[in-house]
């Protein structure tokens, strides 16, 4: 019997959060799966991270219905990633899996996950879509450009290709929630501690009555986010840049003093300072932009900022008048 602990970070679930757990309801009873596997689900944590709507009131009514169902109250809005550590944190399963709130993902598809765990003896196993996100074309261009370029900056091509429906084995899941620190991506730290990964295909469904709790703006921070702690890929794509610069410099200087002097021609010291300056001190400062984020990141972890502090009661949002 496989024990699996469901990990779902809650912003705005008011109204779609009833509904996911619903169906989640009928796995807590023994299941099989495709592969005559038995399992069941013992928990659900529903993180709360103080979302815009009363989401609070839904964990609590849906703990008081279901004696399976556990609340993790989180003391303000830390976002998606830390929200899910912080379940991982509390999980007791054999294995843990982690998915959204919208009910694009189908909890019937934990089971042939589970198969494709076990039967290739993996850490780590991604949801793979089959189809298109429900989302509009810019964005899901934009996704999958972010990924290629994770993909590259990794070096792993399987890493690349995460999502936040995951089958997570319990121990590399409890482990990586206990040390993960502030600013750390969650796909990232579980690439430094899983060898094993795998992709198994499903197929999305609409979202649900609920608005995305991401802008452009939020999604473009979590992918400057996940550069960041990819390690030092970034800083050397800025030193070959750099050592490329130098050399297209030489060649430069080599043809305009092949054309001084081999072929008369006059060459205006202005126009060739004002590049050469321009090209390099944009190299400067693109590197030392990348530098600061890096020391940035390095000063939350030393100075021991918290990912996320659990609270023992909801944290209510304010009454609008």
């Amino acid at each position: 019997m496989h024990r699996v602990s469901i990990v779902i970070p809650v912003y705005q679930g008011a109204s779609t959060l009833p509904i996911l757990v619903e169906e989640i309801a009928p796995l807590t009873r023994q299941q099989t799966t495709p592969g005559a596997r038995s399992f069941v689900v013992c928990e659900i944590l529903l993180v709360h991270d103080c979302g815009p709507d009363r989401s609070d009131k839904a964990i609590e009514s849906i703990c008081a219905q279901y004696p399976f169902a556990k609340s993790v109250w989180l003391s303000r809005n830390y976002g998606q990633h830390a929200a899910t550590l912080a379940g991982m944190a509390s999980a007791t399963g054999d294995w843990v899996v982690t998915m959204d709130e919208d009910g694009q993902q189908n909890p019937a598809d934990i089971g042939p996950m589970l198969d494709y765990a076990l039967d290739s003896s993996l850490q780590l196993v991604y949801a793979k879509p089959i189809n298109a996100a429900p989302h509009g074309w810019l964005r899901n261009a934009l996704s999958q450009a972010a990924k290629a370029i994770s993909t590259q900056l990794l070096g792993n091509s399987a890493i690349g290709r995460f999502n936040s429906f995951r089958l997570v084995d319990g121990e590399i899941a409890r482990t990586l929630a206990a040390y993960c620190g502030n600013g750390v991506y969650l796909d990232v730290g579980l690439f430094w501690v899983s060898g094993r990964i795998g992709h198994c295909p499903v197929r999305l469904r609409n979202e649900l009555d609920r608005p995305s709790g991401y802008s452009y703006f939020k999604l473009l921070g979590h992918f400057w986010n996940l550069i960041l702690t990819t390690g030092t890929r970034p800083l050397r794509l800025i030193t070959i840049m750099g050592f490329f610069s130098m050399i297209l410099a030489v060649v430069i200087s080599a043809y305009a003093l092949y054309g001084k002097i081999f072929g008369q021609v006059p060459v205006q010291g202005w126009a060739s300072m004002l590049i050469v300056v321009s090209f390099f001190s944009g190299s400067i400062l693109t590197a030392l932009g990348v530098i600061a984020e890096y020391l940035a990141v390095t000063m939350g972890i030393v100075m021991g900022k918290p990912l996320y502090v659990v609270s023992t009661k909801p944290t209510r949002p304010p009454v609008l008048p």
